[in-house]
């Protein structure tokens, strides 16, 4: 009997101590294998990568973890008390561990057989979160005690909720209260009401479960639970908690609806971005990157390049329907449009899908959703004839052979919405252009890109046409050629005979012998010929010879000069555009012109800040006034004169001839002074524009990504030049009306258009031309006749 009392209060005794030895050798050979709470104190999380448009609008965002940094300083305190009161009540009692909510837990998941519930404290979920593994075992919930009482040694409790609320994950990607925020409320945090913050302060127990998205009334549910809870915990009144309950949340997030807008521009600064810091970086790094992007150009700039090519793709006739539903496909049809508009309404404007079901006179009757709609046939003269069949047909188009639409009933057509406020909708018939386009302005002066498109839609292609597509220029590559002759000796005034040419060749591969015989577009020749008029009316011949005088190699090198990097094919078909060139490289040439003589590289970033705002490249040298660190740089290629002023002035001078009076006429649209050149390939595969005013130049690009003709008569005139009208019309508002600055040196004298040479300057009939300083002509008009002394131009003792 002794011996068993003595065995039970050794029992007694010795268990709890040998239960506390086990627990201190555990604690001591554990901790010697946790991480140090002290690199909590640089708190560096997964962040959002932003891209800013010139006016700080955000226009993209990268992540794997969409979160924001907020200061705790920014939180609302009923925001704070929210998530105390529903995830640890008594956190600003404990020391990062509560006993009470442990031991109620385990009780839990001793009857479960498992890890049921954690009473973790917010001290713990942190330590968790940041410090530790998810996984679900003892072994962890024991490291994660020993670091939350590390935790509350080491941090202010607000320094933890700091960590707690910026990192803890809220549903549908949003890491941290202020992404909740913009994703529930398009609010930033430190503007979210009691109702709003206790919704967030629901989420984190089962973000899915309580979302205000797909469960509206649970979410409401929970938010009474925590509101309850911040009675209880005394943070609010019972009168408060009446009020945040009624008030009615608007559930509604912050979307970016610039998205497609700048899509192509986006991709292109991502492309760069990482290719500069790396995946991790962009998606990790919370980099804010600005850029020169002009919103209100870019958004015209798109509609411009889509509306030109739906018109271009209409000059080339209706394909015909995309399909024939029957009765049950329609219904089937017209429920799914629904449902789909459910998250994204009509919108007048929009592109969508109507079927085809009858006729009524003029008008085809449609069902578009659950509303009746009517595309006018007069309307739809580009699809003429148009014909409908009640009973089943083959679709056709009169692009086809038959040369007639025909719509048999349940034909599904592409629609655009006209006017959506009517009972019925107004439609008109439309198609998905098959040709692609690009667009992009730059500031001439500082090189920024302001707007750029690479296609129709960034959704069905990615690549970017305008600066990845390499396309023939055909004559928009003459002014460069023009410029360098002013270079080499010709004047504005100069006359040049518009000849027939045979150039004979002989083929390497087979030894025949071939001709070349190049003509002009219209098919013609004009005689004695001026240079402005040559430029102007882009004549070919006139062109080739020009370059036959001045040398293939010389112009070569001219144009590289200009920015044009990709190599020239060094023979004379260099006159008409055969080496393929970027968008981008064209226009960049352009800007010489209108800046003066000057290159300035073209540029679309202008400054890249790490996470913490430090500056790591910019444009403005003055952002590094100290100098740079090794990780820092000066992105902006210096600018640099290429070509004479007096040059530069002369070929814009003469553009602006191309708008008055030639290739160039759409341009007068934009009514103030501007200079341009279309640019047409022989076989109309590719169609350009390039112009400018004193303050922004553009260019606009047409053709097939697999070449074909893009049409007949589709020339740049007609194919490209609408694109940068409409463009053009809203860009310029944003400057004031100017002239193209006259150099001081220029010159100018009344000529004889029809030879070049001096008139006096009361002639009825004298036109002042611009000369260089000393290149005007020496001689009068009608001293003598012409002779033609060389085949190439008029020489007019020995002035040009």
């Amino acid at each position: 009997m002794k011996n068993s009392l003595k065995y039970f209060l050794f029992l007694l005794l010795g268990t709890p101590l040998l239960g506390a030895a086990f627990l201190v050798g555990a604690y001591f050979f554990v901790s010697t294998t946790l991480p140090k709470v002290e690199t909590l104190s640089d708190y560096q999380p997964p962040l959002i990568t932003r891209i800013y448009a010139d006016d700080a609008s955000i226009i993209a965002e990268y992540s794997r973890e969409r979160r924001i940094l907020v200061p705790f300083e920014k939180m609302p305190k009923t925001l704070v008390q929210a998530f105390v009161a529903a995830e640890d009540s008594s956190f600003f009692k404990h020391q990062g561990i509560n006993f009470i909510s442990i031991l109620r837990a385990a009780l839990k998941n001793v009857k479960a057989g498992g890890i049921a519930q954690g009473g973790s404290t917010i001290t713990q979920q942190v330590a968790k979160k940041l410090l530790l593994t998810s996984e679900r075992t003892f072994t962890r919930k024991f490291k994660e005690a020993i670091l939350a009482w590390r935790m509350e040694k080491a941090l202010t409790k607000q320094e933890i909720l700091y960590l707690y609320l910026n990192q803890i994950y809220l549903g549908h990607r949003a890491y941290g209260v202020e992404a909740a925020a913009e994703n529930y409320f398009d609010k930033n945090v430190e503007e979210l009401t009691l109702a709003e913050s206790a919704i967030l302060a629901g989420l984190p127990q089962a973000p899915s479960r309580y979302s205000p998205y797909r469960h509206y009334q649970r979410a409401m549910d929970r938010q009474k639970y925590v509101l309850d809870r911040m009675v209880k915990e005394g943070f609010i009144t019972p009168e408060e908690y009446t009020q945040a309950a009624q008030e009615e949340v608007a559930i509604k997030p912050r979307l970016n609806n610039l998205l497609d807008v700048t899509a192509y521009f986006n991709e292109q600064v991502r492309r760069y971005l990482e290719e500069r810091f790396g995946e991790e970086v962009l998606y990790t790094g919370g980099l804010q990157v600005e850029t020169s992007i002009n919103l209100p150009m870019q958004k015209v700039a798109q509609q411009a390049v889509k509306r030109n090519l739906r018109n271009h793709d209409k000059r080339q006739g209706y394909r015909g329907a995309q399909q024939v539903l029957d009765d049950a496909e329609i219904e089937e049809f017209i429920v799914n449009q629904e449902k789909e508009w459910t998250e994204e309404p009509l919108t007048s404007g929009r592109m969508t899908q109507a079927i085809i079901v009858g006729q009524e006179g003029d008008l085809l009757l449609c069902k578009i959703g659950s509303r009746d709609g009517t595309i006018s046939i007069a309307e739809s003269k580009w699809a003429a004839p148009i014909k409908f069949v009640a009973t089943a047909a083959e679709p056709s188009g009169n692009a086809g052979e038959k040369k007639l639409t025909l719509f048999p009933r349940g034909a599904l057509v592409e629609v655009e919405i006209l006017d959506l406020e009517s009972e019925v909708i107004k439609l008109g018939l439309e198609q998905t252009p098959l040709a692609q386009g690009a667009l992009v302005a730059v500031d001439p002066f500082s090189g920024q890109i302001k707007a750029m498109v690479g296609g129709y839609d960034f959704a069905e292609s990615q690549f970017n046409r305008a600066i990845q597509a390499k396309r023939l220029p055909g004559s928009a590559i003459k002014p460069l050629i023009y410029a360098a002759a002013l270079d080499r000796g010709y004047t504005p005034a100069s006359m040049i005979l518009d000849t027939p040419l045979i150039y004979e060749n002989i083929k390497e591969d087979t030894g025949k012998l071939e001709e070349w015989k190049p003509k002009n577009y219209e098919e013609k020749f004009y005689g004695p010929t001026r240079f402005r008029n040559a430029l102007a009316h882009s004549r070919n011949v006139v062109t080739i010879k020009i370059l036959e005088d001045i040398g293939v190699n010389y112009a070569a090198n001219y144009i590289k000069k200009l920015g044009l990097e990709t190599p020239q094919q060094r023979d004379l078909s260099m006159a008409l555009g055969s080496t393929a060139v970027t968008p981008l490289e064209m226009l960049t040439a352009y800007t010489v012109f209108a800046n003066g003589g000057v290159l300035v590289p073209p540029t679309y970033i202008t400054r890249i800040r790490d996470r913490n705002g430090r500056i790591l490249e910019s444009i403005d040298p003055a952002d590094f006034a100290t100098g740079m660190a090794a990780d820092q740089r000066l992105i902006r290629k210096p600018p640099r004169r290429v070509i004479s002023p007096e040059t530069a002035y002369l070929i814009t001078n003469i553009m602006e001839s191309v708008v008055r009076e030639g290739t160039g006429w759409r341009a007068k649209a934009i009514d103030r002074p501007s200079a341009g050149k279309t640019g047409t390939t022989n076989d109309l595969k590719d169609a350009w524009y390039v112009g400018f005013i004193p303050q922004l130049a553009c260019v606009s690009w047409v053709g097939y990504d697999q070449e074909r003709p893009l049409g007949r008569s589709e020339t740049g005139s007609r194919a490209a030049a609408p694109a940068w009208v409409t463009f053009m019309k809203e860009a310029v508002k944003q400057y004031p009306v100017e002239n193209f600055y006259v150099p001081d040196s220029i010159e100018f004298h009344p000529i004889d258009k029809k030879n070049g040479l001096l008139l006096p300057e009361d002639d009825t009939n004298a036109y002042f031309e611009a000369f260089a300083p000393g290149t005007a002509p020496a001689r009068m008009s009608g001293e003598e006749k012409l002779k033609a002394k060389d085949f190439f131009r008029l020489d007019l003792g020995g002035t040009l």
